[in-house]
């Protein structure tokens, strides 16, 4: 998963300035559920406290 994580934000985010750390997240949650729709595997979003 962190290899996936650091791809994101290297490659496919890079270019990006965001305004917060909550951009930042949503954009890395596309990122992961785009990928996860183009390899067709399924993609989980797991909250923990």
């Amino acid at each position: 998963m962190e290899d996936q994580w650091l791809h994101l934000k290297r490659q496919d985010n890079g270019g990006y300035v965001f305004e917060d750390e909550y951009d930042n997240a949503l954009a890395i949650i596309e990122g992961i559920e785009n990928r996860g729709q183009q390899g067709n595997y399924a993609v989980e979003r797991l909250m923990f406290n």
